[in-house]
């Protein structure tokens, strides 16, 4: 039987409570803004208003891991201001987190919003000298998998080859090839090729990085099988790999635990935020 990619995509029909969720996310991203201390909120990394990287660090200061926050919304939608509380869970442990931003398609392609993710793990680089352990959900999931699997010395001889050792993927899209069949996805501007080439699936990833995936038990098969395709396209590459199911999530509560500083997912971002830390310049 052949695969309704309209269904299977299409996360706000499966979730109709979306706007609700997102009304709560809102919610909490404005509150931990404003309680935070030490925020820089609004640091650019590029030319465009929306090429901003809101900082939130930790009480350990400059001795912090450093971990960047990559937010979803297909490529189309969102930004750093509705995603703040992400970064609540690590802080609550010592890790300095940044919440990237970046400019959104049609206006630009998936290709140039890889380069602009690139372009903010370099400033990170520049101003902090450190590693950077990577998380991100959805779209933010295959642009986190997207930098784990960049070759840091070809984007900038100046930085380290393994600048993104590590990263947390959570319900993301690895292999974009069926969001051509996806009328909402038509804006992405895509043909065979270069749904290819933007797809992390298909790319030749360094050896020994790490790589956590986690997806919402309640995700459509599409969105599982996502994340099953990533572990099993990469495993042999990675010194450390895991995938979870995370039980009674769907595709916009699966990222809820973040906020939480004890719960099983912020401990697992802190966990490899700290092996990242631990690595020698």
């Amino acid at each position: 039987m052949p695969i309704d990619y309209e269904k299977e995509y299409d996360n706000h029909a499966r979730v109709p409570e979306h706007p609700k969720i997102a009304a709560c996310r809102a919610h909490a991203a404005a509150a931990y803004r404003a309680a935070a201390p030490g925020a820089e909120l609004g640091i650019s990394y590029g030319p465009s208003p929306r090429q901003i990287i809101d900082l939130f660090p930790a009480r350990a200061g400059t001795d912090a891991p450093l971990a960047m926050f990559i937010h979803g919304g297909g490529w189309r939608a969102l930004d750093p201001s509705s995603f703040s509380h992400m970064a609540a869970g690590p802080n609550a442990h010592d890790v300095s987190v940044a919440i990237a931003g970046y400019d959104l398609c049609p206006q630009v392609t998936v290709a140039a919003i890889i380069e602009e993710m690139r372009a903010a793990c370099l400033l990170l680089w520049r101003k902090f000298h450190k590693r950077i352990f990577i998380y991100g959900h959805s779209a933010g999931g295959h642009l986190a998998a997207c930098m784990l699997a960049t070759d840091w010395k070809t984007v900038a001889p100046d930085t380290l080859a393994d600048l993104v050792p590590a990263a947390y993927v959570i319900s993301g899209v690895f292999d974009v090839t069926p969001l051509l069949h996806v009328a909402q996805y038509q804006d992405l501007r895509l043909d065979e090729k270069s749904a290819h080439v933007v797809s992390p699936l298909y790319w030749q990833v360094p050896a020994g990085r790490k790589l956590a995936i986690a997806v919402g038990a309640l995700e459509s098969s599409e969105f599982l099988r996502q994340s099953r395709g990533i572990a099993q396209a990469w495993r042999q590459a990675m010194t450390q790999l895991s995938y979870e199911e995370i039980p009674d999530a769907n595709h916009f509560t699966v990222v809820d635990p973040l906020a939480d500083a004890q719960s099983a997912m912020t401990k697992r971002v802190v966990e490899l935020a700290q092996q990242v830390a631990a690595m020698k310049l």
